[in-house]
């Protein structure tokens, strides 16, 4: 499957937030940018989108940056997804006519099954469930030296 960057960055800015607004900071987009290595003019055009969907919201000054509207707990995987992308969880359109041929069936059998599982874990990952994944699989991939 390919996943547009906007998705990509997308989920690495909402997860980024997560991670860095503990105990309700918030996060500036220049610190995401140079923490994930993304244009930070691309970055905004995100976040804007991600603003417009009522996920995150701006703060302008000193301290400003980006924080979450609503609990990590409270938003779905399938809920940032189809805010960055509507047609990656979309199904598959349904042939018109009688073709009910080998093709109609590997699209029935294969690719619509598998929209449905990828639909039905993303709905039900929640974005605290996936930031935690996350940053427990970043700190396992830190080396650590005892000198």
């Amino acid at each position: 499957m390919k996943v547009s960057t906007r998705v990509e960055y997308g989920l690495i800015a909402l997860t980024d937030i997560v991670i860095h607004s503990e105990n309700g900071g918030s996060v500036s987009a220049p610190d995401i940018a140079q923490r994930e290595n993304i244009s930070h003019k691309y970055l905004e055009q995100i976040l804007l989108l991600l603003r417009q969907a009522g996920f995150i919201t701006a703060q302008k000054g000193i301290k400003g940056g980006y924080s979450l509207t609503v609990s990590p707990e409270e938003i779905s995987l399938s809920d940032v997804l189809n805010a960055l992308d509507s047609n990656i969880l979309a199904g598959m359109d349904e042939e018109s006519g009688e073709n009910k041929g080998l093709a109609s069936a590997i699209k029935s059998c294969f690719w619509n099954r598998i929209n449905e599982n990828m639909n039905s874990y993303t709905e039900g990952l929640k974005l605290s469930d996936f930031a935690e994944q996350c940053r427990h699989s970043i700190s396992d991939n830190w080396d650590m030296y005892i000198i």
